[in-house]
This record gives C-alpha cells, structure tokens and sequence, in this order.
C-alpha cells in the first residue's frame, strides 16, 4: 500500500518543502510497519527505551507525564501527521508517555529507517526537522498559556492552536473541527480543574465565541475569539514559502 497522496503527513510537510516523487517515495517506505493501537493503552511508556517512533496516520494521542503525586500534565495532543517520539528515539529514552485517545493507526518508525530516510533525502530530513522545531514552538507556547495566560485566553488560545492544526491536515476551518477531548482532558493540558473548564467554557459559548459540545468544536466570532486569546500564529509557520 501507498501513502496517500493526500496523507495528513504529505499535507504537513508540503506546507514547507515541495516534495518530489523521490521523498514521497521514501515516505512510503516510512509508513510500511502499520500498526493499531486502542484507546487508553500507552503505546510508549515514560523511562521506556529502545522503542520506535511513530507517524499518526489516524485518530488522536495524547503525551504526558505522571507527576510524584500521582497527577498527570498533558504536555500536547498528536493529531494525524504528527511524529510521535521522535526525540526519544534520538535520546534513546522517552521522557514521556503516549496515549490514543481514541482507537489509532500509526506506522512504527524504527531509527535505522529514520536514519536511512535521512541520508537518502536531504530535503525531507529537513523538513521533519520543520516539524520537529515547530512542535517545539507550540510546547513554548503551551508554557507561556499556564503560567501567563488566564482562564479565558489560555482555552481561546488552545482551541484555536488545534483549529490551525487540523486545518494544516485537512480536518478543520475557520467554522470548526471534530474533538474527541473530554474537558478532563483539558484540564490536565492547560493547568485547570475539570469545574473551571467547565466554567470557562461556558462563558466562551455564552460571550457567542465558541461552543465545544459533543464532540464538536464551533467558532462562532473566530475573529473575537483571536482577540480573547491574542492569538498570533506565527509560530505555528504555516503560511511560509516552500522550500524548493
């Protein structure tokens, strides 16, 4: 099986570099372990070494870490296109842990493909590297949200980061996107109680700016809703010329 041409992967990369018939074909070779994970069983463990990395090519992971009390940080949501643990496999022990969400697909990446793929395509290791900073940005801009954003901007900002996102991939507008988040989810991503997403949320549907409910976020006021958040995409880098 062929990846796609229009794989959530094909279309992430291709907002950087044009990639040729070659570098789609090394990609090809990078999806040819799939595998299926279940909901709510990590696939990577924190402290686990010597495992795989993983492109997501369905359905949505979460990365996080247990605290020593017991409680849990989000540090990010992968959505499809997304690489997960490629920094792990470079550092050879994974800091964090990864969990679908919901049901997933995935192709397991070991790191002599990883290395292969590099040395054969130039330009698509540059482009990973692309993506590899990118998510950087957004963990960046996820510490600045807890610790300098309150209640309101700080959800405004989230939920407009994953719209950009899932736009990037072809799974969101400007009018909305499908989310399997719960609000607990949220809560252990931007620092809040499960009560105060709650509250926040409902103050963001009763302002006309935004609803999440069923499974299904609705912008309303995309434009107040920037506002709210002071959101500048900036540093998601999706509007820049290619790399030739």
């Amino acid at each position: 099986m062929t990846v796609e041409a229009h794989s959530p992967l094909i279309r992430k990369l291709s907002a950087f570099v044009a990639l040729s018939e070659a570098e789609l074909g090394v990609l090809d070779r990078l999806h040819r372990r799939r595998r299926t994970f279940v909901a709510g069983r990590d696939m990577v463990h924190q402290g686990q070494s010597d495992q795989a990395a993983y492109i997501l090519s369905s359905g949505w992971v979460c990365s996080y870490k247990i605290q020593a009390d017991g409680t849990r940080q989000i540090v990010d949501f992968q959505i499809p296109g997304d690489f997960l643990g490629l920094r792990s496999v470079l550092l050879r022990t994974s800091d964090h842990s990864f969990e679908p969400i919901v049901n997933i697909e995935a192709a397991e990446v070991l790191t002599s493909d990883l290395l292969d793929a590099f040395a054969q395509t130039p330009r698509l290791a540059t482009a990973i590297l692309w993506a590899a900073s990118r998510d950087e940005a957004m963990v960046v801009e996820h510490l600045v949200g807890i610790g300098r954003r309150d209640a309101d901007a700080r959800m405004a900002h989230f939920l407009l980061e994953l719209g950009s996102r899932l736009a990037l991939v072809g799974m969101g507008s400007k009018k909305g996107y499908d989310c399997p988040l719960t609000q607990y989810h949220l809560a252990d991503a931007l620092g809040l109680s499960a009560v105060h997403v709650n509250r926040v949320l409902r103050q963001l549907r009763e302002s006309d700016l935004v609803t999440f409910r069923d499974g299904r976020v609705t912008f309303h006021d995309y434009g107040g809703l920037v506002d709210v958040a002071e959101f500048d995409p900036a540093y998601l880098d999706q509007t820049g010329p290619l790399l030739k």
